[in-house]
């Protein structure tokens, strides 16, 4: 498994070959998300932010910074929750499915899961058969995780 600072060496790396400037702020903010154990929201970012480099970063760069890094397809928001979580693949150099998210109701821990294509093929078809069409193809469910439910 890849360190923090490895992963950010990639990430920088790839950011450059890409044309992308890759500051220290985006660095840091990036940062707290690799090494967090769960989806972070802004106000969770700046708190990590002070605690870890002693900065106190305004909630909007905070939410620009995020807003860049989603962008990018460094991180993912997670609407169900407001929150904010890194890429599973984001030291990866090869292209992988669409990312679904199983976020815990409970707890709001959150498993990255990939679906085979034709699963989303299949819920676009269904949405429009219905008179929709999805806006996004990143689906987020909410769901109790093993450790919750063994608690109740």
């Amino acid at each position: 498994m890849l360190s923090a600072i490895n992963k950010i060496a990639i990430v920088e790396q790839h950011c450059s070959n890409s044309g992308v400037r890759l500051t220290d702020k985006r660095k840091q903010v990036l940062s707290c998300l690799i090494e967090a154990d769960s989806a972070l929201s802004a106000y969770d970012v700046i708190s990590l932010l002070q605690r870890k480099y002693d900065i106190h970063m305004q909630a909007m760069s905070v939410y620009r910074i995020l807003d860049f890094l989603h962008g990018v397809n460094l991180i993912h928001k997670l609407e169900l929750v407001n929150k904010y979580i890194v890429c599973s693949h984001i030291a990866c150099d090869h292209e992988h499915e669409k990312s679904q998210f199983l976020i815990c109701s409970k707890c709001t821990s959150v498993s990255e899961v990939s679906f085979d294509k034709t699963i989303i093929d299949n819920l676009k078809k269904l949405a429009e058969r219905s008179g929709y069409f999805l806006s996004a193809d990143q689906l987020e469910f909410s769901c109790v995780c093993k450790s919750c439910s063994d608690i109740t």
